[in-house]
């Protein structure tokens, strides 16, 4: 029976940050993943400002794009672009990012083992014991990184509270695409699809192209994968690796721990409901679980986790909402005077809510408030 401090079950981003974090701190860390790395994972790749605040370490070398423009449309039609200093988002690809910080997470001490499932966890008085691969394990604490369809939150009787959407994209080459359009630039599509929205964004050799919303739209989620494609003068039949992937979005409130488990990332249902993003709350969680579990305060996470994001959560929630009912008055008010100033500094990191806007942003973000508040509450 092999022992470790403390398992970690995924090497995500939120997983190889935990152990990375860990690891630092002196733990003694086992990380596995069942997947064979380097392995490719659906997402949009990006990188906000707000998410590097909490890398746990420099991911420089796998940017392959830097965005400093948005493009937002409304049902393909009209749009108005915006720019930014600095850069919003840096964008890679889940192969080139994971790859990188697993390594890192070798290099801090942690011992990485890819090819190695995860099952038969069993919590206990003194720790949790498992199968990794073939080795029988136990660890004091486990850390769930093993996103929205893994394992551990199942064997822990977690999960509820989650609600799920869906997404799915796909890459064409530049040369299929024209490049300059998209130079630098992030295009973002509402009011297409319920619950979500589209996007083009750039990377170093292709454009990649998605659609996502509730998971009630996932049977036509090709279809408006084909719209998107076609409205950007692309024939559909050119966007190629075409992939879905789920949405664990979390209700606040919902717990993230119990006794010797702890999630973190996916696994947890931290994916921004308004964009869908998932790398700032992964980083957030995977410091914040580490921190707990090295100052020996396992129980202090969710409280922590909380004060962090369920004020930004609710208010994602909230935009959601607007968004969903209504696309085109949002599209107005994103495009008023301040608005999309304060939504860059919500992206990079220095603003911290909605509500911390000053000046001409103030007038349409309350009007946003109130629409939400006129709108369906969330399923």
């Amino acid at each position: 029976m092999e022992r470790f401090d403390v398992l970690v079950v995924g090497a995500g981003p939120a997983g190889s940050a935990a152990a990375m974090h860990l690891a630092r701190g002196g733990a003694r860390v086992l990380l596995a993943d069942k997947a064979r790395f380097p392995r490719d994972k659906p997402c949009g790749g990006g990188l906000t400002g707000r998410a590097l605040r909490y890398a746990p370490c420099d991911v420089d070398s796998v940017v392959e794009h830097v965005v400093d423009r948005f493009v937002v449309r409304v049902g393909y039609r009209g749009h108005f672009a915006r720019k930014s200093r600095p850069p919003l988002i840096r964008m890679t690809q889940r192969r080139r990012l994971d790859a990188h910080l697993a390594e890192e997470a070798a290099r801090a001490g942690a011992d990485f083992r890819d090819s190695s499932g995860v099952g038969e966890l069993v919590p206990g008085a003194d720790g949790v014991t498992a199968l990794v691969g073939a080795s029988p394990v136990h660890a004091g604490f486990v850390v769930g990184a093993d996103g929205a369809n893994g394992t551990v939150a199942r064997a822990a009787g977690l999960g509820e509270g989650i609600l799920t959407g869906v997404a799915l994209e796909g890459n064409v080459p530049w040369g299929s695409l024209e490049r300059r359009p998209y130079e630098a630039t992030a295009w973002v599509e509402l009011g297409v699809v319920p619950g979500g929205y589209g996007w083009v964004f750039p990377k170093g050799d292709h454009a990649n192209l998605g659609v996502g919303g509730w998971i009630e739209e996932g049977p036509r989620l090709r279809d408006h994968l084909a719209r998107l494609a076609r409205a950007h003068g692309l024939d559909p039949r050119t966007v190629a690796d075409t992939r879905g992937h789920r949405l664990p979005m979390r209700r606040v409130g919902t717990a993230a721990a119990r006794g010797r488990i702890l999630l973190v990332g996916d696994a947890a249902g931290l994916v921004d409901p308004l964009s869908g993003d998932g790398i700032y709350e992964a980083w957030v969680s995977a410091r914040l679980a580490a921190q707990a579990l090295l100052a020996g305060r396992p129980e202090t996470y969710e409280a922590a986790l909380a004060g962090v994001l369920d004020q930004h959560a609710a208010a994602s929630w909230a935009a959601k909402r607007a968004a969903d009912r209504f696309p085109r008055a949002c599209f107005w008010a994103v495009r008023a005077p301040g608005v999309f100033e304060a939504v860059a500094g919500l992206l990079r990191g220095d603003l911290g809510h909605p509500r911390d806007a000053h000046g001409l942003a103030r007038p349409p973000l309350r009007a946003l408030a109130r629409l939400a508040r006129l709108a369906p509450p969330v399923p």
